[in-house]
């Protein structure tokens, strides 16, 4: 399967990536410690004063092609054979090709979507599973656009090296992918479009408009073929979202907002900043909490103003087909969140199982009817001040008991199942990925060095958490779930409750693996 994937020109196409793009990769990721540190000392941050001309300017980025023009159901996942299949054959417009947080960097993983994306690019893509079930593309389907997301910036790829360093994991899928599919898309009809996650600032989209640039000019493929959707997920990019764009002009497809990684950042970098930064339990954060609101309302305004896409957040709730009360709940919960972001002026949005692509298309078809998008709704009504995006304080809820609780067993549980090598688990009737224990961690290292007090009046403290941690263990053992979860016990304590904060858990997390 690798020598399919691994060709010599791909290799040394995916190290010339690295030696031209790696050390500046390197100064990047070590600047947002810097600038981390000096937001939670002033318990603030702001727009950038030596931007202000960007944001003031009239600007847009370039038109979308066809086959992008219409985003109004987008169905995210791993690329995993079956689930690929799934997504192109779900009716949704564009399926996010997941080789990020829905993904787990095993190396089995990361070189058979590659496989799996050559094949689903061609239109060959097939499985038969174990129980004699074939899945193959329908003809009487519109296979969905891919958009493939590589991992972040952070994350290195030990199974490559180069000059005797790992590779850039962002790299190596992105320049994988490029190398195999882009002719292969423009024959088709399509193009090489990507998603890019975690991003902290115009800088670091700089560099991604770099290596596009490189990396087109080197397979001589028109400038501008490529197309970028980023996902506003980290408080700091809410900040530059202008910027951004205007770093990815002649790149730029849109913004998505990315609400769990954002609520992370938010813990992440206000995490030592005092109680005004205290998040009650994850699920009382709503899209409508005051922070929030603000943030979607000027990520709509923003795409609009400069003709790209505003893409909406993801609808974790799944259906279950075999109790039909959880399904029924989760429709209406889809339904609502769906409704408000088509009324608020976004394009599009994602979903995260089959089951509720015709819920998310039915609201959009409402609102957009005939049109593909709304990108002529401009939200210049809309004004966003940086203490509106930083108004945690004002968000309604508490911390609970019941909450600490839900934070330790739903993280370890996530931290098992990526450990096994999947990356998207449905917990709870959730579909959940790499943010969810990211929040749940964070949180509980926030609860305790805030001494959050709960609702019972317990105050939490280490010894807490290790209670709890244990109840969980217990728990899971009791239901059968002994692989991996020693080893996802520890990792959650560690990531949890050492002073020394770890940016994030995905990272100790690759060094269990194979």
């Amino acid at each position: 399967m690798s020598e399919e994937i691994l060709t010599p020109e791909a290799v040394a196409f995916v190290a010339e990536l690295n030696r031209t793009f790696a050390d500046r990769r390197d100064e990047l990721v070590a600047r947002r410690a810097e600038r981390r540190a000096t937001a939670a000392a002033a318990g603030r941050l702001d727009f950038l004063a030596e931007t202000a001309e960007i944001r003031a300017a009239d600007w847009r980025v370039a038109p979308a092609p066809a086959d992008l023009a219409d985003r109004r159901v987008e169905i995210t996942g791993p690329t995993e054979r079956k689930m690929a299949i799934n997504a192109l054959n779900s009716g949704a417009k564009v399926w996010l090709a997941d080789l990020e947080d829905a993904n787990t960097p095993h190396w089995d993983n990361v070189i058979s979507g590659q496989v799996n994306l050559y094949d689903a690019v061609r239109g060959t893509i097939e499985h038969t599973s174990q129980e004699g079930k074939h899945y193959a593309l329908r003809s009487d389907v519109r296979p969905a656009t891919i958009v493939v997301r590589p991992r972040g910036w952070h994350l290195d790829e030990r199974h490559l090296e180069f000059d005797g360093r790992p590779a850039v994991g962002a790299l190596v899928d992105f320049g994988l992918h490029f190398f195999h599919n882009a002719r292969e898309l423009l024959a088709r009809g399509s193009g090489p479009y990507f998603y890019l996650p975690k991003m902290e600032s115009h800088l670091e989209a700089r560099l991604w408009n770099d290596v596009f640039t490189h990396a087109q000019r080197r397979l001589d493929i028109p400038h501008g073929t490529i197309r970028a959707t980023v996902l506003i997920e980290t408080v700091p990019a809410a900040f530059e979202m202008d910027e951004i764009l205007y770093e990815l002009r002649e790149h730029a497809s849109g913004l998505n907002a990315g609400r769990w990684d954002y609520l992370f950042s938010l813990i992440k970098t206000f995490r030592d900043a005092g109680a005004d930064f205290v998040l009650p339990d994850r699920n009382s954060v709503t899209m409508t909490a005051p922070f929030m609101r603000s943030y979607t309302e000027l990520l709509v305004r923003t795409c609009h103003r400069r003709g790209a896409f505003a893409i909406g957040g993801m609808a974790a709730f799944i259906p279950n087909r075999r109790d039909p009360e959880v399904t029924a709940a989760a429709l209406d919960k889809v339904r609502a969140d769906k409704s408000r972001e088509a009324a608020d002026g976004f394009d599009g949005s994602w979903v995260a199982h089959p089951d509720l692509v015709p819920v998310c298309r039915e609201v959009f078809d409402g609102v957009l009817g005939d049109r593909p998008n709304q990108l002529e709704r401009t939200r210049d009504e809309v004004v966003v001040t940086a203490e509106q995006l930083l108004d945690v304080a004002a968000t309604p809820g508490a911390a609970t008991a019941g909450g600490l609780r839900g934070a330790v067993d739903v993280g370890v549980r996530y931290i098992v199942s990526w450990l096994s090598g999947n990356g998207a688990a449905a917990i709870h009737n959730l579909m959940e990925d790499a943010a969810t224990a990211e929040i749940s961690r964070s949180q509980v290292w926030q609860w305790v060095h805030n001494a959050t007090t709960l609702d019972d009046g317990q105050v939490v403290t280490a010894e807490l958490v290790r209670s709890v941690l244990a109840q969980v263990r217990a728990e899971l053992t009791a239901e059968g779930a002994t692989a991996h979860l020693d080893t996802a016990c520890e990792l959650f304590e560690r990531v949890a409750l050492a002073e020394d904060f770890a940016d994030f858990l995905t990272v100790p997390a690759y060094e269990k693996i194979d």
